[in-house]
Parts: C-alpha cells; sequence; structure tokens
C-alpha cells in the first residue's frame, strides 16, 4: 500500500484472516503474474507472489491498535475496518478492537469465499457468521462500545431473508459477494486458481476473458431483488425500515422439527439480548472514530510555506517514544496538496532528535525526509513511499553502532519505494515484504528479509536465522565476517555465494557509501576504506526464480546450479 493509493480510499479494510480459509496464506503461481499484476504488487513478472498466513506487523491486539492508528494518519477521512472470522471468543477479540477506534468491524462466516481454497477449508474450516455476530453483539453492548463501531457480516448471505436474519442479530452492514458473482455469470466450477475459468470470470487467459458475459446492470438487478424481498419481509413483521429491528434478537424463536432431526442444539444463547444504556444512541454510528493527535499536526503547521511554495523547508523538533507515526499524517498532507506535481527528493527535511515511538515515517511519501539522531521503536518506514529516514545515535553517543540496536521489530513492513539508512542494529522481521526500499542497516534479528518482493538490503554486520524465507524478489548483501551465514539462510529459494560481479561490487560499494555520507558510521568508513579486503567477507543473496531477469549477471549462478 502507498500513500497515494490509501488516500484515494473511502475505507481501508484489515484483513486477519478470511473465513472461507482461516489461518491460511495464499500464493499466486508465477504463470499469473502478469506485467499489470506484477506492476501493482511491486513484484517481477512471471514470479510466484507468497502471501502468508500472518500478518508479520500483527502479533497482539496492541500491534492492530498500532496499524489501525497508522492508516487513520494515513488517510484521516477514511472509515478502517478490520475483517474476523467467525470463532468462540471472538467477542474479546472485536472489544479490543472497538476500543483500538476501528469504524467497522466485519464478522466473516465459513460459507462463501474464494473458490481457490482448498476443498478441505471450505468443508470443515470455521463456523457460522450468525454465532461469531450474536457474541460480537452482545459482548460490544455490554462493554459499552456498541456505539462506537458498525458491525458488518459476510460468508454466504443470499437473499433478503438472510439479511433480515443478519439485522436482528445484530449487523448494520451486510456483504454479497459469491451471489454477486453469480449474477455476473460464474457457475461456481472452483478453479479460481488455476487460470481456466470457463466463464471467463477468474482467469487472466484473453480467449476465456472473451466468454465474460456480465455487466453492472445484472448486478444492479440481483440487489434490487435482494432490496424487495427485505421490504417484504419487514412489511410482514411491521416496521418500516431495517434500521429498526437490528440486535432484536425477540423476533427470532428456534423450532423444533422433533427428535429425529439435528434441532436438538440449544441455540438460544444465540438470541440474549444484552442490556443497553438508555441515554444511548444506537445503530447510528455515522462519524469516523479520531484517534489521539500527533507530532504532525505541529509540523504541517510549520511547513506551511513548503506546502503552499514548495519552498524547500527544514524543521527540527525533539521526539519522545508517545510520538508515533511521525510522518505519516504529513506524507498524506502533501500527496493532498500537491497531487500529480512533481516533489523533488528530500525537498522537507525533518530533523528530529530523541526517541521516536512507533511507526517513524509509515507511508512517508517522497519529497520528506527524516533524520533522527537517537533510536526508534517497532516499524519504521512501514509502507515507505518514497521517502528517506535516516537514523544514527546521538552526537555525544559512545555506543558502537554494529554492537548495538537502534531500530526496533518489522521495519519496511510492505515498503515500496524509498530508502532507509541506520547506523546500528535492527530487531526482527527486518524488511518483510519490502518491495523497492533500498536500505543499510548494521545488523538484524531472525526472519530478515521474509517474502521480500523487490528493493536492495545491505546489512553490515550479523543477520539472525531463516533469513529470506519466501523471498521471490530484490537481492540482499549481508556482511558474513564470522563465515556463518550459510545456517542462517534458506538455500532451497535463494541463491547465495561471495561476490562475483564487478557490477554488483560497484552498485554494493555506492550504497555503503551513501550510508556513511548519511549517518557518519565509523562502522561504515572501516569496510570502505578496507574495501579491496572486505568487499571478499560480504554474501550476495538472490531469489533464483529472479537470476534470469536481472540487467546485470551475479557470476556464480551457473556454478550454483551444477552444484545443486
Amino acid at each position: 500500500m502507498t500513500t497515494e493509493y490509501l488516500n484515494n480510499c473511502e475505507e481501508i479494510e484489515i484483513k486477519i484472516a478470511q473465513g472461507a480459509k482461516p489461518g491460511e496464506g495464499g500464493q499466486l503461481p508465477g504463470f499469473k503474474v502478469t506485467e499489470e499484476i506484477a506492476k501493482l504488487r511491486y513484484s517481477t513478472p512471471g514470479v510466484t507472489l507468497i502471501s502468508p498466513p500472518p500478518h508479520h506487523d500483527i502479533y497482539s491486539i496492541e500491534d492492530l491498535a498500532q496499524l489501525i492508528y497508522d492508516l487513520k494518519q494515513a488517510n484521516p477521512k477514511a472509515r478502517v475496518c478490520v475483517k474476523l472470522v467467525a470463532s468462540s471468543g471472538i467477542g474479546t477479540v472485536a472489544a479490543g478492537v472497538a476500543k483500538a477506534k476501528a469504524d467497522v468491524i466485519l464478522i466473516s462466516g465459513h460459507n462463501g469465499g474464494t473458490g481457490a481454497s482448498p476443498q478441505t477449508s471450505i468443508k470443515y474450516v470455521g463456523i457460522p457468521w450468525e454465532m461469531g455476530l450474536t457474541e460480537v453483539n452482545q459482548i460490544l453492548t455490554l462493554n459499552d462500545l456498541r456505539q462506537s463501531v458498525v458491525i458488518r457480516t459476510d460468508g454466504g448471505i443470499k437473499t433478503g431473508r438472510d439479511v433480515i436474519m443478519a439485522a436482528i442479530m445484530g449487523a448494520e452492514e451486510f456483504g454479497i459477494g459469491t451471489t454477486s458473482l453469480v449474477a455476473m455469470g460464474c457457475i461456481m466450477v472452483r478453479q479460481c486458481h488455476s487460470n481456466t475459468c470457463p466463464v471467463g470470470v477468474c482467469t487472466q487467459d484473453d480467449d476465456l476473458r472473451a466468454r465474460f458475459s456480465g455487466s453492472p446492470e445484472k448486478v444492479v438487478n440481483l440487489f434490487s431483488f435482494i432490496a424487495e424481498e427485505v421490504r417484504e419481509i419487514l412489511a410482514q413483521l411491521g416496521f418500516k425500515s431495517l434500521k429498526e429491528i437490528i440486535g432484536r434478537t425477540d423476533l427470532l424463536y428456534q423450532i423444533s422439527r422433533g427428535s429425529n432431526s439435528l434441532d436438538d442444539l440449544d441455540l438460544n444463547s444465540l438470541l440474549i439480548q444484552a442490556e443497553k444504556n438508555p441515554n444511548v444512541e444506537y445503530f447510528n454510528h455515522t462519524k469516523i472514530n479520531e484517534v489521539l493527535p500527533t507530532l504532525d499536526e505541529k509540523i504541517i503547521e510549520d511547513a506551511s510555506k513548503f506546502l503552499q511554495t514548495g519552498q524547500k523547508t527544514e524543521l527540527n523538533y525533539p521526539i519522545s517514544n508517545t510520538d508515533r507515526a511521525v510522518g505519516t499524517k504529513l506524507s498524506s498532507t502533501i500527496y493532498r496538496t500537491f497531487k500529480d506535481k512533481i516533489v523533488n527528493k528530500e525537498h522537507l527535511t525533518i530533523n528530529l532528535t530523541g526517541s521516536a515511538g512507533q511507526s517513524l515515517g509509515a507511508f512517508a511519501i517522497k519529497g520528506l525526509k527524516i533524520n533522527l539522531l537517537g533510536d526508534a521503536n517497532d516499524y519504521v518506514g512501514k509502507g515507505l513511499s518514497g521517502a528517506t529516514i535516516v537514523i544514527r545515535p546521538q552526537n555525544n553517543s559512545s555506543l558502537v553502532t554494529n554492537e548495538n540496536t537502534i531500530l526496533g521489530n518489522t521495519v519496511l513492513y510492505g515498503a515500496t519505494s524509498g530508502e532507509l539508512y541506520a547506523a546500528g542494529q535492527a530487531g526482527e522481521r527486518f524488511a518483510v515484504r519490502n518491495s523497492g526500499v533500498t536500505t543499510v542497516v548494521e545488523g538484524c534479528g531472525s526472519n530478515g528479509c521474509e517474502y521480500m518482493t523487490g528493493g536492495t538490503v545491505v546489512v553490515l554486520g550479523k543477520s539472525g536465522d531463516n533469513f529470506g524465507a519466501g523471498m521471490t524478489g530484490g537481492m540482499a548483501f549481508v556482511y558474513d565476517e564470522d563465515k556463518k551465514f550459510q545456517l542462517r539462510v534458506n538455500s532451497e529459494t535463494l541463491f547465495y555465494d561471495q561476490i562475483r560481479s564487478d557490477y554488483w561490487t560497484n552498485e554494493l560499494y555506492q550504497i555503503i557509501l551513501k550510508h556513511y555520507q548519511n549517518t557518519a558510521s565509523q562502522h561504515a568508513k572501516r569496510i570502505l576504506d578496507g574495501w579491496e579486503n572486505e568487499k571478499n567477507k560480504f554474501i550476495h543473496i538472490c531469489p533464483k526464480e529472479v537470476v534470469a531477469m536481472l540487467p546485470q549477471p551475479l557470476g556464480f549462478e551457473m556454478r550454483l546450479k551444477q552444484a545443486n
């Protein structure tokens, strides 16, 4: 996601999982990754795209709250929705999501979903949306949170009766996906992953796509009939609007077909009505939930000349770890101000001193440079969109940069362009899903460059275990002084060896030189001063699938292929 993309949204959905295959990732085979898809996903045409099961920036409800906060800074005008899968205990999770200021909570059931799901998942995984929806509605009401969010549900909703049932159980909005596809011509062959859809709905094959017979009018017709059925059932119940029946579970009762039926389950727990606060208006949440302001408000005010005239500007501020997502709202403002006008690189420079909070420079846009004297927490440069971030110890610091941590975890998660130079070590999951950023750090923890699809990563120090797992693009250079890198890398999908090409040796030298120029790192200076010897200590890493597409050969790929 880029700043440009996010600022053209009316709603942003964080999809924690999906009902038809909760807990499973997805994979787009290389033959389906066309030029257009590769451009949109910042990857390489013809190379497999792997979507991991978990979000590697979300390991707790606090992490999810941080992402909601970041997105509300990236686009203050968009609703933020969190998609949860119906499961036991989902009400507690939903309460946390509501407290984190999400605007919409989507409860997804086990029916519906993509035809690319494994059959075992479609048949045996997940529970009905009714069970998740009623629990969430009850828990949010009991905790005085129901009025602050909109509840949406999906997962096999097909008819007006389904909509009525969902509303009575507490939903205000309804997702109708599979039925909409059927209205457009889908015949549910469930070959969505194979590129062989016979009616041209889900395929990149031009001949098959020519068979597509869908039109907007068919979908409009479907929804008109659903709305008409909703109106008819409401009339039978004696109500004028859908809003009047939201949460009215007293309108439902369980029927019994006798002892020979499976209807002997007691479903009364689904129909319990939590006590409402008589002073609160429910089911009328139309405003976007606001989050706490950031340092960006002050920066935007001080950068008025830059925003009005494009005048080159440099500003200085102290920063503390309570200042989160610094640069994010500023980037949104820059984009909305200049739109398609070209803003020169590093035209607005923000100098910070202190310890930065979470998400420094998240979704920071081209034209912005952030210099930090101090250290930073997690998520630095998340979704970086063209900006330059430089982090170095304060001038009076006696710390040895390559032996001390200066960045937290999950740095450059999903970043698409820009540069990051950090005179110190990074934590775990460094540059996960980096898709275009050039970066230098002086050490990183486990799972570095995981699922990376583009960009260049230079690690001037030790790297942790499981380096490059799922990496399908870009390249990395790791300073392997202790000769133990091969114990930490995923060799099944990566080529790695000493640098064997003058072209790539020069590329690496120029990147490290720029790192030194920005950070004054003495560790980088030592490597540059002894380059003729030090260059032999670097390991050059590249995914096997993209080797043939590089502008210059690696110099060692044929030898490794023969060895394998």
